[in-house]
């Protein structure tokens, strides 16, 4: 990544008026001190997104998502930082201060891009208008899966002949053989007669990332041969776990819908969109990846469905998805919940075979019927065995309650407990216990490696208190981030409050950090500061309700009693409760914490009254 100053980020921050920023895209309308929107991220009629001209942040109560200028332009644009940054310097006529090896990079990566651009329409004009026998042969190759017509052209479908005709063609327009072997058009010769071209005899599919330019390539085999399927390797562009084909097409389709739908194949993608379903994407010759998750529920805010092909090697990345099963699918996840279902294609059909035979009302069907991941993984653990066998029975609760193994602390996992139970023909108790005895194993084998912190460890059902207790904490963090000069009164509840959600306990840290560094950092500087060191921090920290007349240290005030009294409540809850189930104590110990609850329920309501006197209006 480019690396520029922190004068320079702060400097192109300050000369990009949000207001003007989103009126550019969509309609603002002041209320009062404040602005507002509908969201350009989900579909509303109702504006409920809030740009605050006086901090420069912006956030949508509707979907959380939030930030500054830079973070609005990344999530609408879906580009990265760097990308981000360079537009909101053109548009307000900075000249960005980059280093000759940035610059070297840029340029580089430009040229690739332009290779990968050229390859395509090189590709394309082969398979519209290449007489030979083996482009008509790809042209037949298509037809025959239904991608005639127009689909060649809407999809930019190509033919891919060898024998040097594209190393060749890309020479010509002055292309190095160096630069098409790094944008891996081109393979290096064995026997050193130059590159020679990667892709022969194949029928083309150009990969396009999210903005829709192309940065790599799938090929199909016209008639026998292997591999079947080939796709362009790893490249400077390239990244086969973060790019899903069809997501530029798809993305509008998700936002509107709520709904991804992921398969396997790039012609189940083509066949699924010309059926009507255009939120369909495919992963690129790999598993799916918690990268791939993370890009999806950035677009489908509902629910994301994996739609398994019903032949041998679709059930087997059907057991696979398994591993994606963990506490980010709870209700208890709160803004890191990830909504995974699964259905199969019937009849070892895949997705392009069962739109164009059953229809796309059935395929409706399929995908309305989808079950959430965990039902889906337990009814393929439980219906392998013959349960009118005992020792058969016990097998799939076993098997079954692994599944539910990374979750058994959370609500949900008691419920699919009584679910198994149900299934299996056993009382619930037995299989209850079974979950108690599993500890949950480590879902991701490179959870260590993420860059976002591990989902909040599940846990039961929430409460309406307990609800509005999140709702304080989370509005508590949000006025500090908003109001920093006021932030050393509030360091000690910063730092002192048992936060009940693990994001805040993480931004807490994170404020209290950034404030030690800079005391006197702006609004703009410590929200932008704080989501590059985590993910989150813009969605929580520009998500504060309060209006009107209040005082923003009068709210914070406010707010500190309020996670103090619940941290009270609590501290005494556990006290009475030790009390009354601890026989191990000696008569000592009983009357020494008896006389700590007392003291600590005095100060309680000590601090209620005063809570109660200067409660907000």
């Amino acid at each position: 990544m480019a690396s520029f100053s922190e004068e320079d980020i702060r400097q192109i921050r300050e000369a990009n008026d949000l207001v003007e920023l989103f009126s550019e895209r969509t309609r603002v309308q002041r209320r009062g001190r404040d602005f507002w929107c509908c969201c350009p991220f989900h579909q509303e009629k109702t504006p409920s997104c809030k740009i605050d001209p006086s901090t420069q942040t912006w956030h949508c109560f509707g979907c959380g998502e939030g930030g500054d200028a830079i973070t609005y332009i990344e999530k609408l644009d879906d580009v990265g930082f760097v990308d981000a940054l360079r537009f909101l310097a053109r548009r307000a006529g900075i000249e960005l201060k980059e280093t000759e090896t940035d610059r070297k990079n840029q340029t580089k990566r430009a040229r690739l891009r332009d290779i990968c651009r050229e390859t395509a329409s090189f590709y394309h004009t082969l398979l519209m208008r290449d007489p030979s026998p083996e482009a008509q042969a790809a042209r037949d190759y298509l037809s025959g899966r239904d991608l005639g017509g127009n689909v060649p052209k809407t999809w930019n479908l190509g033919f891919a002949p060898g024998r040097r005709r594209l190393v060749t063609h890309l020479s010509s327009l002055g292309f190095s053989e160096a630069e098409m072997v790094e944008a891996n058009v081109a393979v290096r010769s064995r026997n050193n007669f130059g590159a020679q071209d990667r892709f022969f005899d194949r029928a083309m599919f150009p990969i396009n990332d999210v903005k829709g330019e192309c940065i790599a390539f799938g090929g199909r085999v016209i008639g026998a041969g292997e591999p079947k399927y080939l796709n362009t390797g790893e490249t400077p562009l390239f990244h086969k776990s973060e790019v899903l084909y069809g997501l530029d097409k798809a993305k509008a389709a998700m936002a509107s819908t709520g709904v991804a739908v992921i398969v396997e194949g790039y012609t189940d993608v083509i066949a699924l969109h010309e059926a009507g379903f255009t939120n369909a994407v495919a992963t690129l010759g790999t598993a799916l990846t918690r990268q791939h998750i993370r890009i999806l529920s950035h677009h489908a805010k509902s629910k994301i469905i994996y739609l398994f092909d019903g032949d041998a090697a679709g059930q087997r990345a059907a057991d696979r998805a398994l591993e994606f099963i963990d506490s980010s699918m709870t209700p208890e996840a709160g803004i890191m919940r990830i909504d995974l279902f699964a259905a199969t294609i019937p009849d070892d059909q895949d997705p392009a075979e069962y739109v164009k035979a059953a229809g796309a009302e059935a395929m409706q069907a399929l995908l309305d019927n989808a079950q959430p991941l965990l039902k889906y993984g337990i009814d393929r653990r439980v219906d392998r065995y013959d349960l009118t066998r005992p020792e058969n029975k016990v097998r799939a609760i076993q098997d079954a309650v692994a599944v539910l193994a990374p979750i058994k602390d959370s609500m949900l996992a008691n419920e699919y407990a009584v679910y198994i139970a149900s299934k299996v023909h056993v009382a619930e108790a037995l299989v209850i216990d079974e979950l108690a005895k599993v500890r949950a194993p480590r879902t991701y084998e490179d959870r260590s490696a993420e860059a976002a912190p591990a989902p909040a460890p599940a846990r039961r059902q929430l409460s309406g208190p307990e609800l509005n207790r999140l709702r304080s904490e989370r509005e508590f963090l949000s006025l500090v981030a908003q109001n920093p000069a006021m932030a050393p009164d509030f360091l000690s509840a910063l730092m002192q409050t048992n936060w009940h959600e693990n994001v805040h306990e993480q931004l807490a840290q994170l404020l209290v950090d950034i404030l030690g560094e800079n005391p006197i950092i702006t609004v703009s500087d410590l929200i932008f500061t704080a989501q590059q060191r985590n993910p989150y921090a813009s969605r929580v920290l520009t998500s504060s309700v309060v209006q009107g007349t209040t005082s923003a240290f009068d709210s914070l005030t406010y707010l500190a009693r309020e996670l103090q009294i619940g941290d009270l409540e609590q501290t005494i809850e556990e006290m009475t409760a030790q009390l009354k189930l601890s026989e191990s104590l000696s008569a000592e110990e009983r009357d020494e914490l008896f006389k700590t609850i007392v003291v600590i329920q005095n100060d309680l309501n000590a601090l209620r009254s005063r809570h109660i006197a200067s409660k907000i209006t």
